[in-house]
């Protein structure tokens, strides 16, 4: 019983030793494929942990799907994984593949050629990645690809010669493709969707036999790019059309009136070209249309009544152009306008109240026209985000505004225009804004206390608008306050010692006012300063040394004030230029060890031998040094005026007591002429004789 047991025993062992011995089960080539890729590119979140070559099959693998009847990898989704490195030959062992989608990763390099060879791949999208070089002369080749998306890489040179027929989306964007689009493009018959915006892609598309010839197209992108030529006839073919961007080319001549027969359009943007004439009256049909921009092209003529058909406008630019005449009134018919921009045209008349019925307006913008009037009340009361009328012939007062607008105004710019009165006070509800520009303008106020109410603002620009007054410490209590520009105006007054709260500051400018007093310390507490001017004011004292310490500070003009003593040392001001200290009292600079020499009026030199060695300028110093000769006897111009004025008076008594001593006749009336004319005269001679014995004696400066 025992010797079958061992028997037994021996058995199972050369069975388990046999086993042990066998050879490995080959790989299955799409786990093969997929260990190859993985060990080719560095994976920092182990998102490919589950990746394991001891696996007969990779369908259990994360972000890999196979199909259910095949066990064959049909989609592989490696989107926003942090992968980087190259791509290795060998995903073309994947036969069955469908879809790859590598988006978004940091993956670089050349794309390996060899991807023709996927029969059954439908969709590549290699976006948002480093890729470079050309593409592979293989695409082409792929004979089911229909959506391509090769965006926002660093490919190069010209785009292939053709394309998959089979392709229905075609996305390039954000490339350094260039040359001219391939002709063929006109084959690709199922195309819906082509975008090669920002690229360097050049010539005249031939859009008459090309794009034209594409009925299915829905959307169109050659934004960004050297495109010319003439926008042909055509476009009416284009049923399907829903966005047509053109923007930032070269295209001139006019707007194809066809493009107001595409029914279904939402979006058109031709700004940023060379176009002329006017708006097509067929844009009339486009009641779909959701946002259209011309701007920045050379479109004229008046804006048409037409344009509130559009009603379902909710983005409407054509700003930059040369449009003229008054604001049409059915601007009132697009209830669902957000962004209305008219800026830098050659529009006049009055704002119209066609544009408060606007009642979804968040941005509006004006600037740059001849409007006149004043600037309507129930704007005030829109909830607008960005208001700019800047740079018109506005009149009138600033409304006060509503708590609608108080909560949502962000942006507000004013400027150039001839709006007078105060700054509302109700503009310290408004605790959103961010910006205020009211420059340029005449309201003739005093700075209110309320605007440091404002929390959120960063820029405040109140330049020459007339402001009276001194600058008050509440404008600081605002700590978010980057730029603030109060120059031009009339303030007086110390500035607040408050102006170092404004910790963000980075541009401080008070300059061409009536600002007294010293240049404050606090000023050295703005660490992010840039940009600091004083100049054309009357302020006096010494710079504060403490201004070294700026070492962001990248511009500082302090001329023309009464200020003395050094620049402080450190930071710009050891190589200021000499325009941004002149005009002071004296100031020089820390590298100086001279004293600073005063700018007083010159003195008048009785002696003209006193000073062989120059003009004696040199004397005009603080303290005393090598060289000064110890005693020079000289007058200033008021000593001398001062002691002409007392031998006038002294000559005018003298004149007097002679011709009434030539009317009397008695002598006892000459006596007591002679005694009154030596009263009268005593006075006058002590104080000349005191003035020349100081002047003789003392050494001094007569002032």
């Amino acid at each position: 019983m025992s010797t079958l047991l061992q028997i037994l025993l021996l058995f199972s062992l050369l069975c388990s030793i046999a086993s042990a011995t066998e050879l490995p089960v080959p790989l299955n080539d799409e786990v093969l494929s997929l260990i190859v890729f993985k060990s080719s590119i560095t994976d920092p979140n182990a998102a490919l942990a589950t990746w394991t070559e001891s696996d007969a099959t990779p369908c259990s693998w994360t972000h890999v799907e196979c199909d259910a009847a095949t066990s064959r990898v049909v989609r592989l989704s490696l989107d926003s994984l942090g992968l980087s490195g190259e791509l290795p030959r060998g995903l073309d062992r994947l036969t069955a593949l469908h879809s790859l989608s590598l988006s978004h990763n940091n993956l670089s390099g050349p794309v390996p050629a060899g991807l023709s060879l996927l029969p059954d791949l439908h969709s590549l999208d290699l976006s948002y990645n480093y890729f470079s070089g050309i593409l592979p002369e293989d695409i082409p080749l792929m004979p089911s690809l229909r959506y391509l998306d090769l965006s926002f890489n660093s490919f190069s040179g010209p785009l292939p010669g053709s394309f998959p027929s089979s392709l229905r989306f075609l996305m390039l964007s954000g490339n350094r493709f260039s040359g001219p689009l391939p002709s063929t493009l006109s084959q690709c018959s199922f195309l819906l969707h082509i975008n090669v915006s920002n690229n360097l892609l050049s010539g005249s598309p031939d859009f008459s036999n090309g794009f034209w010839s594409l009925t299915r197209l829905r959307v169109i992108d050659l934004s960004g790019n050297q495109f010319s030529g003439v926008l042909a006839e055509g476009m009416s073919n284009l049923r399907s059309l829903k966005v047509l961007n053109l923007s930032r080319n070269r295209f001139y001549g006019s707007v194809p009136a066809g493009l107001g027969l595409c029914p279904h359009l939402s979006a058109v943007d031709l700004s940023y070209n060379a176009l002329d004439g006017s708006l097509p009256n067929s844009f009339r049909y486009l009641t779909s249309l959701l946002s259209l921009s011309v701007s920045n092209n050379r479109l004229s003529g008046q804006i048409p009544d037409w344009i509130g058909n559009m009603s379902a406008l909710q983005t409407l630019d054509l700003s930059n152009n040369k449009f003229t005449g008054n604001l049409p009134s059915s601007l009132s018919g697009l209830k669902d306008l957000s962004y209305l921009s008219l800026s830098n045209n050659l529009l006049s008349g009055v704002i119209p109240d066609s544009v408060s019925q606007c009642t979804r307006l968040s941005e509006l913008y004006l600037r740059g026209n001849s409007l006149n009037g004043t600037i309507p009340h129930a704007l005030f009361n829109l909830g607008l985000e960005l208001l700019d009328l800047s740079s018109n012939g506005l009149t009138g007062t600033m409304p006060p505004g509503s708590a609608h607008i108080a909560e949502t105004l962000r942006w507000l710019d004013l400027s150039n225009n001839d709006i007078t009165g105060t700054i509302p006070a109700e503009m310290a509800l408004y605790y959103n804004l961010k910006y205020v520009n009211l420059s340029w303008n005449g309201l003739k106020s005093q700075l209110p206390p309320e605007l440091g109410l404002f929390k959120n603002l960063t820029v405040l620009d109140l330049r020459s608008s007339e402001l009276y007054g001194a600058i008050p410490g509440e404008l600081c209590d605002s700590s978010s306050l980057a730029v603030l520009q109060l120059d031009g105006n009339s303030l007086s007054g110390p500035i607040p010692e408050e102006i170092g709260n404004c910790s963000a500051l980075y541009l401080l400018s008070l300059a061409h006012n009536s600002l007294t007093g010293p240049v404050p310390p606090s000023i050295s507490d703005l660490k992010r300063l840039e940009i600091l001017r004083l100049e054309y004011n009357n302020l006096t004292g010494e710079i504060p040394q403490q201004l070294g310490t700026l070492q962001n500070l990248l511009a500082v003009n302090i001329s023309h004030n009464r200020l003395v003593g050094r620049l402080p040392t450190g930071s710009i001001f050891q190589t200021l230029d000499q325009s941004a200290i002149e005009g002071n009292l004296g100031i020089c600079s820390p590298l100086v060890s001279e004293p600073c020499k005063m700018n007083v009026p010159k003195p008048l030199v009785l002696d003209p031998n006193a000073y062989p060695h120059g003009n004696g300028n040199d004397l005009v110093t603080y303290g005393s040094g090598p060289g000064i000769p110890k005693r020079h006897n000289f007058l200033s111009v008021s000593a001398i005026i001062a002691i002409s004025a007392a031998l006038v008076i002294v000559l005018g008594v003298m004149v007097i007591t002679l011709l009434n001593i030539s009317a009397r006749r008695r002598i006892s009336l000459l006596d007591n002429a002679l005694e009154s004319m030596c009263s009268r005269l005593l006075v006058p001679l002590v104080l000349v004789v005191l003035v020349w014995e100081r002047w003789l004696f003392s050494g001094k400066r007569i002032v």
